[in-house]
């Protein structure tokens, strides 16, 4: 008896396996087309010259940082639109440290990591207004206040008054702040000149 009850709970258990599978599925594809085109520009071409840096005065032991450099961003759109900027690290995977937040300055001999610098959107004026900085990591469906950027799943957009959800702009203008660091110099060569090579590309995204 009990040996007949164990089959028969094996087939109910092998039946109920297969019911879960279809023999079709539905996909969709949705999107929006919006009316409103709009383009981003950095000052002096989106150049940071940091000059040249003595190997001499980099601490061997710990990061040496770098001055902090400013550019002005303007992202203008054909008409007020809710819009986000987000960042790609052109050097993904070199900053000396493991941080959400650091974008990479390139390579030393193809292994070496120079070191790494941050990137924050603040001080902000949306058509006449000031108005400030939040962030979403989740694709829009969230913000949160702050505006540094982060290489991978992240977008900057900006807020008015109290509330954190993004506000539509026409014209927007920008400070974006670079702070750059130098790995200790225990772990680079530095018998040759060295290039500082971060790069990030910023493009606009349609909430």
């Amino acid at each position: 008896m009990s040996i007949t009850r164990n089959l028969l709970i094996t087939a109910l258990m092998m039946s109920a396996g297969h019911v879960v599978a279809a023999s079709s599925v539905d996909l969709s594809v949705k999107g929006t087309i919006t009316p409103s085109a709009c383009e981003v520009s950095v000052s002096n071409g989106g150049q940071f010259d940091l000059g040249k840096i003595a190997a001499k005065d980099l601490s061997p032991d710990g990061a040496t940082y770098l001055p902090v450099l400013n550019a002005e961003v303007t992202t203008t759109c054909e008409g007020a639109t809710l819009i986000a900027l987000e960042p790609k690290d052109n050097r993904a995977g070199s900053a000396h440290i493991n941080d959400d937040y650091l974008f990479g300055l390139g390579l030393i001999n193809g292994t070496e990591k120079l070191g790494a610098m941050t990137a924050a959107l603040r001080s902000h004026i949306a058509d006449g207004v000031v108005a400030y900085s939040i962030n979403s990591s989740d694709g829009g469906l969230t913000w949160t206040t702050g505006g540094f950027f982060k290489p991978t799943s992240n977008l900057v957009s900006v807020r008015q008054g109290a509330t954190t959800a993004p506000v539509p702009v026409q014209l927007l203008v920008s400070t974006l702040r670079i702070e750059a660091e130098i790995a200790p110099t225990n772990s680079l060569t530095l018998t040759n000149e060295v290039p500082i090579d971060g790069s990030i590309t910023l493009t606009v995204r349609y909430l």
